[in-house]
């Protein structure tokens, strides 16, 4: 009996993700305020994109797995600190914004290394990604002007988690690659070809 079909978490992780980044971005450069935010970032961008991560872990993703779980938590954690800070529980400083920002920006340093062994679309996606956590830095320590140009750099990498959403879905939906994601910025090295049988020259094969 065939095992029934399984829907793919990262399509729920990648709209969460840009669909939170985006409104996000709006208001860092003064189109709204805050209160869609917050709200967005416990639901949508916290708890939606939390729960596909953990789905990931089913399919032995990995990669999804971390990152799903982790900017799910980011959203939870970001949207907690600003009803504190606006409760007086806990309150966050600037700089002390700036340090959990940084935090994050080395994490997705990690992740970002690692999504240019899987395609140049998602490649592309952290490269942003970790652009948008840099300037949101700076802008934490000094140079608010920055806050501005991360939130347009930072609204690219939410139109570029939904192009890959859009390509899984699309892929699916029509049984063939639609939207097509490029091929990985790193990739494999091809095996070396033994030309000569002079023990000399016989070196072993790279993976």
């Amino acid at each position: 009996m065939a095992s029934p079909k399984l829907g793919n978490p990262a399509v729920v992780g990648l709209a969460a993700f840009g669909l939170t980044t985006m409104v996000l971005q709006f208001h860092n450069v003064g189109w709204m305020g805050l209160g869609p935010v917050i709200w967005l970032g416990l639901i949508f961008g916290g708890t939606a994109q939390l729960i596909a991560g953990l789905q990931e872990m089913k399919t032995g993703n990995n990669f999804g797995y971390s990152a799903f779980t982790s900017y799910g938590a980011f959203w939870i954690a970001l949207a907690l600190m600003l009803i504190g800070n606006s409760a007086g529980w806990f309150v966050a400083s600037t700089t002390d914004v700036g340090w959990f920002l940084v935090a994050w920006t080395l994490y997705t340093a990690i992740m970002w290394v690692g999504s240019m062994r899987i395609n140049a679309a998602l490649a592309w996606t952290f490269t942003t990604l970790l652009l948008g956590f840099i300037l949101l830095d700076l802008a934490h320590f000094g140079f608010p002007a920055m806050t501005v140009v991360a939130g347009y750099v930072l609204m690219v990498c939410a139109l570029l988690a939904w192009y890959v959403m859009a390509h899984i879905i699309f892929a699916d939906v029509f049984g063939r690659d639609v939207l097509p994601v490029g091929k990985p910025w790193i990739k494999d090295r091809e095996p070396v070809q033994i030309t000569s049988t002079s023990t000399s020259e016989l070196q072993p094969e790279v993976m």
